[in-house]
């Protein structure tokens, strides 16, 4: 049988972790501990929670964003759209020799305003080829309501966001006016360039501000209907969204001069730096939980040293040295720390894996919903574990409960015996 040193099993005895015969002191030390092992775990679990639930966030937006938007979009601004969309093969054809890029399609990107009676709702209108557009997006699996196929050329047909088409109050079947920001001068003023749409087919992506936003049509249409005041040229989708912008970079060496590549990056930065600053805040401020513990951590070690003062004076005699007395304590702060955070990284991580069953049992029992989908982008709490993360709460809480034993730790080992015994 293998002898632990003595220093392990007093430091142990003290953490509560092993019994002792009784003594009131030593329970009330044993809470103590107990009560500071409950605030770090409950600290690593929060933050982790909280920077699981950002992430998610964050991940979420991401991919409900670029299951409608492209990876990359390729064009040329001092090209009309109709020749744009004529020409986008050859776009197509040179994107398709980077072995990154998995797929491409042609594309009109315009503003314009959708009326039906008094209803009136500004939109982003794109022009898309229904059969390659599987190929960049998840628009055709996103379909709730009639069919993509339905944006042929010269059919004049639209396809709505659900959240734009239950503000305008339309369904398949109903007319819609469509008109561009560009138009002509004459002599009562200016006029708009207008055509009236059917809406042959509604979509729900799950991101409430592209459902409100967003109208997709044929792309002959488009580039017909915003020949002057649209962009046009190629939608790309690449094999790891992360690189988009080196696969921007690498294009633009292949293409001719005057195309514009912009990756999905770059129209959403300020939103994703904003997320990346907020969570650093977030981890920031709820690392002060866990700091709090920590100094709770500190106070109970040296409640400890003070109540074993006779403990440590009897140690001395027997011959212990300060240094053992010192590594007594520091076990005692440094199993509290660890067996804290080692429960608070697992109950983090079970809530965490959790979220989606949690939270709607709490909304049910509340009778309320946290996320509204006509304020918030997403309308469920999401969340990812992601492991690094969950290493640096963790590395963190043991770092602050290490430096919490130091101070106590040293003060026992300055104890001198003879002081003590004449006082106690």
């Amino acid at each position: 049988m293998v002898k632990l040193p003595y220093e392990l099993w007093i430091g142990s005895r003290y953490a509560g972790l092993t019994r002792s015969k009784g003594r009131g002191k030593d329970r009330f030390v044993s809470f103590v501990a107990g009560s500071s092992m409950a605030g770090i775990a409950l600290g690593v679990a929060a933050l982790i929670v909280v920077l699981s639930v950002m992430t998610g966030f964050q991940v979420q937006v991401r991919d409900r964003m670029l299951s409608v938007l492209p990876h990359i979009q390729v064009y040329n601004p001092g090209v009309p759209a109709t020749e744009a969309v004529d020409n986008w093969e050859e776009l197509k054809t040179e994107a398709l020799k980077n072995p990154e890029v998995t797929g491409a399609s042609a594309f009109v990107a315009a503003s314009g305003m959708l009326a039906r009676q008094d209803n009136m709702k500004g939109v982003e209108i794109r022009g898309i080829l229904p059969e390659t557009e599987g190929d960049v997006s998840d628009l055709p699996k996103q379909m709730v309501q009639g069919e993509l196929s339905s944006l042929t050329p010269g059919s004049f047909n639209m396809v709505l966001g659900s959240r734009a088409a239950a503000q305008l109050g339309v369904g398949l079947g109903d007319t819609l006016l469509v008109m561009s920001p560009q138009g002509s001068l004459n002599p009562s003023g200016f006029s708009p360039r207008m055509r009236q749409f059917t809406v042959s087919g509604i979509f729900a992506s799950g991101h409430a501000e592209y459902d409100a936003n967003l109208a997709f049509i044929a792309v002959r249409d488009a580039a017909v209907l915003f020949r002057d005041s649209g962009i046009a040229g190629a939608r790309l989708k690449i094999k790891d969204m992360i690189k988009a912008p080196e696969v921007a970079n690498s294009l633009m060496t292949s293409l001719p001069p005057g195309y514009i590549l912009r990756d999905w990056t770059y129209d959403n930065r300020t939103w994703f730096a904003a997320v990346k600053t907020e969570k650093r805040m977030m981890f920031l401020i709820l690392a002060l939980i866990v700091a709090v513990a920590a100094f709770n951590l500190l106070s109970s070690l040296v409640m400890s040293v003070k109540d074993k003062q006779s403990d440590i004076a009897i140690l001395r005699t027997l011959g212990a040295s300060p240094r053992s007395i010192a590594g007594i304590f520091l076990v005692q702060g440094s199993l509290i720390g660890i067996l804290g955070t080692a429960i608070g990284v697992g109950l983090g991580c079970l809530i965490a894996y959790n979220i989606d069953v949690i939270v709607p049992f709490i909304e049910n029992l509340l009778g309320t919903h946290f996320l509204d989908p006509g304020v918030y982008i997403i309308n469920q709490l999401p969340s990812q574990v992601e492991l690094d993360e969950v290493a640096t709460v963790g590395i963190t809480s043991l770092v602050l409960s290490l430096l919490a034993t130091l101070y106590p730790s040293w003060r026992a080992s300055r104890l001198q015996p003879a002081e003590v015994l004449r006082h106690d």
